[in-house]
Order: C-alpha cells, then structure tokens, then sequence
C-alpha cells in the first residue's frame, strides 16, 4: 500500500488504521489492575506490545499484515494505558511483563512471539529474559535497556503531534480520562528511573532477539542499540532507513517487512 505519514499528521487527525474486528476480547484482572487485550486471527501467537502512553490501537498497520500472513495477533494495553486500569503502585516495567503473561494464561498460550515498541519493547525483553519458557523470540524496536542508552529529549512537531494524538485516545479510551497529565507523570517517572539491565544479565538471554534501530529515532542511541545486539547471544541488529521512533506509523510496510523476515526465521 506504500502508506507514508513520515511527519505524523494523518495520525494526529485520524489515529492508525482502525483494528479489525476482534475475534476475541476482554480484561484480565491481575496484580491490581484490569488488563485489556483481544485477538485477531488464527495462527502462531504474536503479542504486540505498544510504547509508552500509547495503546493497541497503535498497532492499527501490523494487525492486519499478521493475521494475512497466517498469524494470531494478540494485542494488549499496558497497564493504565488505553482501556486497561492500574492501582496506585508506581509503573513498573518487570509489573507490565506479568500482566502479559496472565493474559497469555487467560488465553491458553503456552508460547508466542513478543513484538515489542519502545516501552513495550523493554517489557517484550524482560519476558524473554526471564520467562523464556513462554517466549520464542523478541522483536525489540526503538528502547533502552538502560539509562545510557536515551538521547537527550528534544521536543519536535513529530513528537507533539504523537503526543496529541495520545492525549485524545486517552481520553476516549480509559477509565481515568481526566488523569491524562498525573498519567504522563506517573509514566515518566519509570521512563527516568528504568530499566536498568546491565550487559551480565542480556548476556543470558537465550531467546532469539531482533535489535530494531531507526535512522532518525528521536529517543535511543544508535551505539545503545548496537550494543545491545553484542550483548545478546545470537542477536541481530535491524537498522530502519529514513524512519523515526514512530516506524510502525510512518511508513507501516517497511516495518512489517522487517517484522515477517523475523517472525518466518524463528517461528516454530
């Protein structure tokens, strides 16, 4: 479809591409919070897990381009984030991991993929580092896994546009819709303090790892993520052309591209 929205306008006025209809949906209720998933196809699960202050409907591009290609696409939303609830602990990254693991218990899934995006890329890492039992393999785009790895924060229109775009489905999707700024607080405050995993521990990550680096990425190190890719056993290094931290929405067949070359390579 050569879909391109490298400035984030469409997806400022019109959000991702709808999801299709769910096959199945509903919340689990785990560690205090109600976690929002569905699913779509039939196929090897792949669990897509958005970034921060975002939600599943991010995924609007890649939901179908799985199910098409022969997948069960499971979609959930991070605590406190789009139509999921939290308690009042603080967000947690290796907190996110469990809920992903009781929605895959809800659900029956022994094993999947974790396809992970920013601050669901660090939570699709931490399963594969200590839940490699359940997970066959890690899609890993545009994340830290320390706090070596961030840029320093410039603001832009790209990212004001996202952010936007996030204030508006927040307030239409979750239970909290005034809460919008205690939630970007409560939010960046894990993003300043977490994750912090040192080379010793991605050392023992034995699951295969996909290290997916845009060009422009507003957020991450291009050495942070090259580091990364040495430090995980077996791992390789992805690098985006011409694409931002907002790949997936920019310019959406290049990112599936890259994501069905990993998903054919390593599924069971």
């Amino acid at each position: 479809m050569d879909y391109r929205d490298d400035d984030l306008t469409k997806f400022e006025a019109h959000g991702a591409a709808p999801l299709p209809a769910a096959a199945d949906e509903g919340q689990v209720e785990h560690e205090g919070a109600k976690i929002w998933y569905a699913t779509f196809g039939t196929g090897y699960p792949v669990i897509l897990l958005h970034g921060g202050l975002g939600h599943s409907g991010n995924w609007g591009f890649q939901v179908p381009s799985l199910v098409k290609n022969g997948y069960q696409a499971v979609t959930i939303d991070s605590r406190g984030h789009g139509r999921s609830t939290r308690d009042e602990r603080p967000y947690k990254y290796e907190l996110m991991a469990s809920d992903v693991l009781a929605v895959m218990d809800r659900l029956q899934l022994n094993k999947a993929i974790a396809v992970g995006w920013s601050d669901g890329a660090c939570v699709a890492l931490i399963l594969g580092m200590k839940a490699a039992d359940r997970i066959a393999g890690v899609f890993f785009f545009g994340c830290n896994m320390d706090p070596s790895g961030t840029k320093e924060f410039e603001a832009s229109p790209v990212i004001e546009r996202c952010f936007s775009r996030h204030k508006k489905d927040y307030a239409e999707l979750s239970a909290t819709p005034g809460q919008f700024d205690a939630f970007v607080k409560a939010v960046g405050l894990m993003m300043k303090s977490e994750p912090n995993y040192g080379a010793a521990e991605l050392g023992d990550i034995g699951v295969p790892v996909a290290i997916v680096q845009s060009e422009h990425d507003e957020f991450i190190k291009d050495e942070h993520a090259i580091y990364l890719a040495h430090s995980i056993p077996g791992s390789e290094l992805v690098m985006l052309p011409e694409v931002s931290h907002f790949a997936p929405l920019q310019r959406p067949d290049q990112f599936n591209h890259v994501l069905l070359v990993f998903l054919k390579k390593i599924q069971p």
